[in-house]
This record gives C-alpha cells, structure tokens and sequence, in this order.
C-alpha cells in the first residue's frame, strides 16, 4: 500500500467534529470535519484488493489520531459506499467494485470506534450534500447523476432520498435505453453505461478503430477527430434520451451532472440541453448544471450523516446559511 497523504488546513476553528469517509473501489477519501462544515484534515489511501474493512478500520483511527492532534472532540463518524446498502440495517447487500455481499459494516464500524456511526449510500450522500451546499440547494425535487467510470444517480422528491424496496434505487447506468444494444458488464445489452461514462467512451473509441485513450484525452480530441466527434455524439444522445426519461418520471427542478463526464464543460453541456430540448415534445426540460461540490460531495454526505448519527442535526444545517445567497448556476 503506498503512503497516505494528510493535509491539516490552517484557519480552521476546532470544536466538535465528526470523522467522514467515502469508500470506493480505487481510494478512500476521508476527513476530520468540523462543527461548521470545514475539514480539520484530510487523509486518503487507496483502497486494497483484500481486506477492505480492516483498511477501512484503520483510516478511522488515524482519522481520529489527526482530530485529537487538531483539539478535536469527535463525537460520530460516517461512511458511504457503492452498491447496494440498505442503510437501515447497516449492511451493504452487494458492491462488486469491492467484491463485498451482505457486509455488516455498520456493527463493524461502531464496534471498532465505539461511537456512533452512520452509513450512507455514496450518491445518495452526495445528494444530501448538492441539496444542503450544492447546486441542488432550495430544490425539493432534484436528480444527481455522477458520471465517471460508470453511472448511478440520487432521486430526491418532495425532499425525500429515494432508496427502492432493496436499497438499489438509482442504477441510472443500467436502465436498458438501446434494445439490442451493446453488451453491459451487468449482463444486460443496451446499458446507458454502455455508451455514457469513461469508461465505455474508451472502449468504444478504441473499437471504431481509435488508440488507447482517456475519456478526457477524447473529449480533448473533439473537433479534430471524426471518430471521437462520432462517439462522443452518440454518448450525448443517449445521456439525453436518459435524462429525458428521468425528467417524464420523476419531474425534478433541476439535474445536477458529476464525475468526469460533467468536467467536458460546454462540449457536454451545450449539444445535451439541445437535445434533451429536442426530445421533450410537451414539456420544457429542466434547469441542468454542474455539481459545485465535485469529488467532494460523497465524503460532505459521510459528514453530514456523521452528525445526524450524533443527533447535531442542527450544525450541517447551519453549513447552509453560508451559501444560501450564492446563485445557481443554470444551463
């Protein structure tokens, strides 16, 4: 494992605190966040291939080295993962990009920190954070669609996370949009995925007969390469059919975009909006912007959760009268 990298902030006021961390399937980001919505510190370590909660388990103790050394008092602790989680339990049912089945995390967490202990869903964390902080805030009804490796989204109505039956609501990326499309991972043909995310962009322009490239190198190819400018288009056509689909059943204010895809800027943004425009015969589409919190919304959601777990719902809520007076911006 290679070494961790911690970056106290300077500045910051340090009082009650909660531990924060957003597991994935390549790193772990995780933070010491304070009462008023600031990181005391930061600490990030790849995630291994093996014994995932053991490293998991660890990064919260040396999380919560760091918050004794800052002057800390950490009263709560929070994780988000991928997959599938039902958060009420506390047991993440299935996350194959961590190789993990009916993981009992939440007990393994607080036993470990004897504290209390959240566990959150990392979109739909990150959700809770666009809505409070983010590009989502003042909207009750919103959508947040990550786009990177792959594709998941956050559905929120009337102010509700909606979680499904069996806690897998928001699979986005595998929502069958071509029939007879091109084979899913997921054993499906046609994913959005397939089409819309980074990692399906480089395979796709790899098998039209291009070189080996990013989804960024690509997009900075656009223009000047008739087959990224062909492969990309298709990509923005089914991401708005997609987005179409979620505007007809779901109804929301706003769709945030995030993850890699959403930093194309206007290479993304302006044929998307077109287009979903064009499709929507009888309705107009949607404000759709960029989420503000980044690669940060996932591990905000842990903190935000933390603190819930702690019973101080009040301070996040507190984080928003910050940035209430800051404009949305709208595409």
């Amino acid at each position: 494992m290679s070494a961790s990298t911690a970056e106290p902030v300077a500045g910051v006021v340090r009082d009650r605190a909660v531990l924060a961390v957003d597991l994935g399937g390549t790193a772990m980001k995780g933070a010491v966040v304070s009462a008023s919505g600031d990181a005391v510190a930061e600490l990030t370590r790849p995630t291994p291939s093996a014994d995932v909660v053991a490293a998991l388990v660890s990064l919260f103790h040396d999380l919560r080295d760091l918050a004794a050394d800052a002057g800390c008092d950490v009263i709560g602790a929070g994780v988000v993962t991928p997959g599938i989680v039902d958060e009420e339990r506390g047991i993440v049912l299935y996350a194959s990009n961590l190789d993990w089945r009916d993981v009992p995390l939440l007990d393994t967490i607080r036993a470990a920190l004897d504290m209390p202990v959240a566990l959150g869903h990392d979109v739909r964390a990150a959700g809770i954070a666009e809505r409070l902080i983010g590009a989502a805030r003042g909207f009750d009804d919103f959508v947040l669609v990550p786009i990177g490796t792959g594709v998941a989204a956050a559905l929120i109505t009337a102010g509700g996370t909606v979680t499904g039956a069996t806690g897998a609501a928001g699979e986005f990326g595998h929502i069958p949009v071509i029939p007879g499309g091109e084979e899913c991972t997921c054993g499906q043909r046609g994913c959005l995925e397939v089409y819309v995310s980074g990692a399906g962009l480089a395979r796709r322009y790899a098998a039209a007969g291009g070189s080996d490239l990013s989804s960024r190198e690509i997009v900075a190819r656009l223009g000047t390469d008739p087959t990224a400018d062909r492969v990309w288009s298709q990509a923005v056509d089914v991401l708005a059919q997609g987005l179409n689909i979620m505007t007809l059943l779901l109804d929301p204010g706003v769709i945030v975009l995030g993850g890699g895809f959403s930093r194309a800027g206007d290479a993304l943004m302006v044929p998307l909006t077109e287009r979903m425009s064009d499709g929507l015969a009888w309705r107009s589409r949607p404000l759709v912007v960029r989420s503000e919190l980044g690669g940060d919304a996932g591990r905000t959601g842990a903190a935000i959760l933390a603190f819930r777990a702690a019973g101080r719902s009040d301070l996040p809520a507190s984080w928003a009268e910050r940035f209430e007076k800051r404009p949305v911006l709208a595409e």
